[in-house]
C-alpha cells in the first residue's frame, strides 16, 4: 500500500541585483490571493532543483542559478490548500522578469520591507532569509514558529 504523505512544493528567493535585499515576489492568479516567492509543486520524477529552476522559468521568466538551500518549511498549516512541504532555494537570476503562467503580477521589492500582504509562511521564510543573510544560518532546526510547537 502507497503511502499518504504531504505535497512537495519549492519556493525561491530570487535575487537579480547585486543588492541581496532586492528580490522577485509574484501577485497569486489563482487561490490563495495575495504576494507570494515564486514557486510551485514538484512534478514526478523531477528533482527538487530542476523544479526550482522550471518555476522560476514560468513564473517570473527568469533562468536561474541556485545558490543556496535556505531550508524546508513543512508546518501542515503552512499551506490552507494542504499538507505541503517545501525546499526554499536562493537563486540568482537572470534577464527581464515578467510576471506569467500563475503569477497576476511581479515586482521586485526589498526583503526587509515589502509592505505587500504575504501568503502562505512567506513572511517567516523572508525573516530566515534576513538572518542567513547576516549570520550565513539558514531554518532553524527544530523551530515550528507558525504554531510555536517544534517539528
Amino acid at each position: 500500500m502507497r503511502p499518504v504523505t504531504p505535497l512537495i512544493a519549492v519556493d525561491l528567493i530570487i535575487r537579480l541585483a547585486e543588492d541581496p535585499h532586492s528580490i522577485v515576489l509574484i501577485e497569486r492568479r489563482n487561490p490563495p490571493h495575495g504576494w507570494a516567492l515564486p514557486g510551485g509543486f514538484v512534478d514526478v520524477g523531477e528533482t527538487l532543483e530542476a523544479a526550482a529552476v522550471r518555476e522560476a522559468r514560468e513564473e517570473t521568466c527568469l533562468e536561474v542559478r541556485l545558490e543556496a538551500l535556505l531550508g524546508c518549511y513543512s508546518d501542515p498549516a503552512r499551506d490552507p490548500r494542504g499538507h505541503t512541504v517545501s525546499a526554499v532555494y536562493v537563486a540568482k537570476g537572470r534577464g527581464e522578469p515578467r510576471a506569467a503562467d500563475d503569477a497576476r503580477n511581479l515586482r521586485c521589492v526589498d526583503a526587509r520591507d515589502t509592505g505587500l500582504p504575504l501568503v502562505f509562511d512567506h513572511g517567516t521564510i523572508l525573516a530566515d532569509y534576513l538572518r542567513w543573510l547576516k549570520t550565513g544560518e539558514g531554518k532553524k532546526l527544530g523551530e515550528d514558529r507558525m504554531t510555536g510547537g517544534s517539528a
